[in-house]
C-alpha cells in the first residue's frame, strides 16, 4: 500500500475523481490502481475565499513504474494478538452496557470468552421510546433514560467520536462501529460521528452479535452489592423487579458511567479506593446554525459543506472556560436521571440538519471547590446544582433558559428573540446566575465575550443559554493497578464513569484494554 497525502480538492467530487486526481498529482497510471481506501478527509476552511478537502489516500499499487516521494504503509490489521492466559470457568460480569462494557464485551466473545453483561436500563430500542416519552410529557424513567441504558449516555447525544489521544485501538473502535452498521465515513473524517439516529441501531447490532457469540444480557437488572472474600471479588448481588439474587464470578469490569450515584456510594461503602477529582460544569448555548456556518466558513465557497462546527477555550486569570459536546444541527435535550434534578446535554441526528447549533460552555472546577473533603463531595456537588436548576425550571422538569443579553446583564428574561430554544419538554425563563457560583458566572461570562472575538455572534444577545450542565466527566476516579485491577481482586474500574475515559471513543478504547487484561490474567 502506498499512501498519497495533501490531495486538494475544490469542488464536490465522487471518490473515484478523487483518487484520479491524486494520481495525476503523483503521476499514477490510473489503471495501475487495484484497490483504495480514503484514509483521511479534513476542511481547511483558514482562508475563506479558497475553501478546500484536504484527501489522504491509500492505494494497492499494482504497476511496474517505481513510484518515487510517496510513504509506503502495511495494510491496516485490526485483529488484536492477545496472550489469551486466562483459565477461570466463572463468567466474567460487565456492569453497564454502555461504550466501555460492550467493547469490553466484544472483545471478549471475540476471543471466546462469553461474559454476562448487566444493564440497570433497558435495551436500547426500549430505551428510546422511554427518552422520548419524557422529551413530550415530562415523565421520568429512572432507570430508562438519556443516561442510563444500553447503549450509555452517548446514544442520546450526537454518538461524537472524537478525541484528543493517539492510541492505535482508536481505529480499531472504529472499524467495529462500521462492521456494525457506522457510516464508513467515520474511518476517515477529521471528526467523526455516527449520529443519534444510526447509533441505536449500531448498538442494538453489537448486542446482538455478542449474544450470537455466546455473551448474555441482563437488562433491568442491578448490582446492589457484591461480597468479598480475602480481598477477592465472589459474588455479585443483583436486584430485578424487587428480587434478589446472586450471579457468582471472580471478574467484575465496573463499566457504570458518570452518572452511576447509587453505585459510587456502594463502591466507597465497600472500601473501594477512589479519589476526587477535576471536572466542568456551566450551560448549554444555542445560537442558528447558519450564523456558525457563516462565521465558520465564509459566504464565498461552493463546496457543499457539512454543517460548521467549533471547539474553543479561553484562559482566564482563574478559571478555564471551553466549549464541549459541540453539536450542529442539533437539539439540547433533557438528561435528567433522579427526581428533582435538572441536566441537560446535547445531541445531533447524522445529518445534523436541524436549526439550531448548541455546545456545553464549561467552567472547571476542583475538589478545592467542594465543601468537604469527603471522597463523594463532588458527586454532591453536581447534585446541588440540579436541584437548584429543577426549582429554578417550575419543578417540572422544564429547563431555566436565559438570553445570552440577559445573562452578561444579569437580569431575568422576559421574552425570545430569534433564537427559539429546542429543549423538551418546555423552558421557563430565568435568571441562570441564581444557579451557578459567581466565579463559574463571572468565567461563563468572560469567556462568551472572548469567543464572539473568534465566532462573530457568540454573544449575540438573542442566542439562548439552558441550565445546567454538570455530567461533564465523572466526579470520582475508581484507582486501579497497571493490571487494570482496584485494591478488591477481580474488579476492575472501566471507562468514564471510572475516572479513565471523556466520551465514546476513549471509553470504548478502555472497554477494550479491560478485556485484554482479562484474557491475560491466569
Amino acid at each position: 500500500m502506498y499512501r498519497l497525502e495533501n490531495i486538494k480538492i475544490y469542488e464536490d467530487l465522487s471518490e473515484e475523481d478523487v483518487l484520479r486526481k491524486a494520481c495525476d498529482k503523483y503521476k499514477i497510471n490510473f489503471k495501475d490502481v487495484k484497490d483504495y481506501i480514503i484514509f483521511k478527509k479534513s476542511i481547511d476552511a483558514r482562508n475563506k475565499e479558497n475553501i478546500y478537502y484536504n484527501y489522504t489516500i491509500d492505494i494497492e499499487y499494482i504497476g511496474e513504474k517505481k513510484l518515487k516521494n510517496v510513504k509506503e504503509v502495511k495494510k491496516e490489521n485490526f485483529k488484536l494478538d492477545i496472550d489469551i492466559k486466562r483459565k477461570s470457568m466463572q463468567k466474567p460480569v460487565i456492569i453497564g452496557a454502555g461504550p466501555a462494557g460492550l467493547f469490553c464485551a466484544l472483545i471478549l466473545v471475540q476471543n471466546g470468552i462469553k461474559p454476562i453483561i448487566i444493564e440497570q436500563g433497558k435495551k436500547v430500542e426500549d430505551r428510546k421510546k422511554d427518552v422520548e416519552k419524557f422529551f413530550t410529557t415530562g415523565i421520568l424513567d429512572k432507570n430508562s433514560n438519556v443516561q442510563f441504558g444500553e447503549g450509555g449516555a452517548g446514544t442520546f447525544s450526537d454518538g461524537k467520536l472524537t478525541t484528543g489521544t493517539n492510541d492505535p485501538l482508536c481505529r480499531k473502535v472504529l472499524h467495529e462501529f462500521v462492521n456494525f452498521g457506522a457510516p464508513k465515513q467515520i474511518m476517515y473524517v477529521n471528526k467523526p460521528h455516527i449520529g443519534t439516529d444510526n447509533l441505536i441501531k449500531v448498538v442494538s447490532n453489537i448486542r446482538n452479535y455478542i449474544i450470537d457469540k455466546g455473551g448474555e444480557f441482563l437488562f433491568e437488572h442491578k448490582v446492589i452489592d457484591f461480597n468479598i472474600q480475602n480481598n477477592r471479588l465472589t459474588s455479585l448481588i443483583v436486584k430485578y423487579k424487587g428480587v434478589e439474587k446472586i450471579i457468582e464470578t471472580d471478574t467484575a469490569v465496573f463499566a457504570i458511567g458518570h452518572s452511576a450515584r447509587e453505585t459510587f456510594e456502594k463502591l466507597y461503602e465497600k472500601n473501594i479506593k477512589m479519589e476526587k477529582k477535576n471536572f466542568s460544569v456551566g450551560l448549554r448555548i444555542e445560537h442558528k446554525q447558519e450564523m456558525i456556518n457563516v462565521s465558520q466558513y465564509g459566504t464565498k465557497t461552493k463546496l457543499k459543506l457539512p454543517p460548521a462546527e467549533y471547539k474553543l477555550v479561553y484562559h482566564g486569570k482563574e478559571r478555564t472556560c471551553y466549549t464541549f459536546c459541540m453539536c450542529p444541527g442539533g437539539v439540547v435535550v433533557a438528561s435528567s436521571s433522579s427526581d428533582g434534578e435538572i441536566v441537560t446535554n446535547g445531541m445531533s441526528k447524522f445529518l445534523r440538519d436541524g436549526e439550531n447549533a448548541n455546545s456545553a460552555i464549561l467552567v472547571e472546577v476542583t475538589p478545592k471547590d467542594f465543601k468537604s473533603d469527603f471522597v463523594l463531595e463532588g458527586m454532591y456537588f453536581q447534585k446541588e446544582l440540579e436541584q437548584k436548576a429543577f426549582v429554578l425550571g417550575g419543578k417540572n422538569y422544564y429547563a431555566p433558559i436565559q438570553t445570552v443579553g440577559d445573562f452578561l446583564e444579569n437580569k431575568k428574561t422576559t421574552k425570545l428573540g430569534k433564537v427559539k430554544p429546542s429543549y423538551m419538554p418546555g423552558t421557563t425563563f430565568s435568571n441562570l446566575q441564581e444557579i451557578l457560583p459567581e466565579y463559574v458566572n463571572t468565567t461563563l461570562k468572560e469567556g462568551i465575550l472572548e469567543f464572539d472575538k473568534k465566532i462573530k455572534g457568540f454573544a449575540d444577545a438573542d442566542g439562548i443559554l439552558t441550565g445546567v450542565e454538570t455530567r461533564s466527566s465523572s466526579p470520582v476516579r475508581i484507582l486501579r493497578d497497571e493490571y487494570g485491577e482496584a485494591n478488591i481482586k477481580g474488579i476492575y474500574p472501566c471507562g468514564e464513569g471510572a475516572g479513565y475515559a471523556g466520551g465514546i471513543m476513549t471509553s470504548a478504547v478502555d472497554g477494550i484494554k479491560c478485556a485484554i487484561q482479562i484474557l491475560s490474567k491466569e
